[in-house]
């Protein structure tokens, strides 16, 4: 049987998505965006990531994240995106907002990570073959790298969209100078920065506690959460011992030790406030992400269209009211 040509939910635009300002910017990202860092590499299944790419879309989801090394393997879920790009989503890509990231490693030697003009540069060239693309959206700095001069790096992403490769620039998981610096260095040269990416959860406050979100406020940047449920921490997963087949128990980026008694206390009494909420905890943990208009977006996973759905019911309802933020305060306390 030969699948029929994909063909996008014509309401894909009134599913009571929430589309926000990126900064001082004409970008407007959904509230959730799709994350394609696990299950779109050429371990999974094409059909199932096809399959969730196309429920993304048909759901008001326009941003697709992705990185040069997402996988896995390295540069494999670019690889499925481009043939997503090639099949299905060429006429509508004026509708998309598509990143990609350089900065950790992706190939051997020196020049296969960190922030070198050569490797950004060599990296976003074969992102974009990977994606059979002419340009991303917005193209980030992965991480600071603390031996090459910033304004190397900086003046990389400068060319980069002077190149017409990118239309935006961003950076990721900069401590506060080193973006402080960023920010005056792209406005200088008339290149702003659109958005900063960090990790953001109920869990790690950094940004917030760091500074990053007055400077974006000052700078006119977004922010775009990544690792909202805390690799599946703020889930309903762990209440109840470590399932087989987890994330914890494959122990690679998330360990069993991170489990404390503490966090598990902390865990299951946030349930009970979202259960109050008449929300599941990952529902709740994305609301609260969301209350704030400072976040521009958050990044979510997804090894299933359900899942896509259940993470796109916190849109629903992203207001707390005085007593259930304290109560919030109170436990993570």
């Amino acid at each position: 049987m030969i699948n029929p040509v994909y063909s996008p939910a014509p309401d894909r635009y009134e599913t009571g998505m929430d589309y926000r300002r990126a900064g001082k910017s004409g970008v407007l990202l959904p509230a959730i965006s799709l994350g394609l860092w696990h299950n779109f590499g050429d371990v999974n299944t094409f059909a199932v990531s096809q399959a969730m790419l196309h429920h993304a879309f048909d759901r008001g989801i326009t941003h697709f994240d992705l990185a040069n090394n997402y996988g896995p393997s390295y540069g494999s879920a670019e690889e499925t995106f481009g043939q997503v790009m090639k099949k299905s989503f060429l006429p509508y890509r004026d509708e998309l907002f598509i990143s990609t990231k350089a900065g950790h490693d992706i190939w051997p030697g020196p020049y296969g990570e960190w922030g070198s003009r050569k490797h950004l540069m060599s990296s976003l060239d074969q992102s974009l073959r990977r994606m059979h693309l002419e340009y991303v959206d917005i193209f980030y700095s992965h991480r600071y790298d603390p031996v090459t001069p910033l304004e190397e790096t900086l003046q990389a992403m400068v060319d980069i969209v002077r190149q017409g490769k990118a239309l935006y620039v961003g950076i990721s998981k900069y401590p506060l100078e080193a973006a402080r610096f960023a920010y005056r260095y792209l406005a200088r040269r008339d290149v702003h920065c659109l958005l900063y990416q960090g990790r953001y959860n109920l869990l790690d406050r950094k940004p917030e506690a760091e500074g990053i979100f007055s400077l974006n406020k000052e700078n006119g940047t977004g922010f775009i959460a990544f690792s909202p449920l805390a690799q599946g921490l703020l889930t309903d997963r762990y209440l109840h011992g470590v399932p087989d087949g987890s994330r914890m128990a494959k122990g690679k980026f998330l360990k069993r030790e991170a489990l404390t008694d503490t966090l598990l206390a902390q865990i299951t009494a946030l349930n009970e406030v979202a259960r109050r909420r008449g929300q599941t905890l990952a529902e709740m943990a994305l609301a609260w992400l969301l209350k704030d208009a400072q976040v521009t977006s958050v990044i979510i996973g997804a090894s299933s269209v359900a899942q896509i759905d259940d993470n796109l019911k916190a849109i629903e309802n992203t207001t707390f009211t005085a007593e259930e933020l304290e109560e919030i305060a109170r436990i993570l306390r």
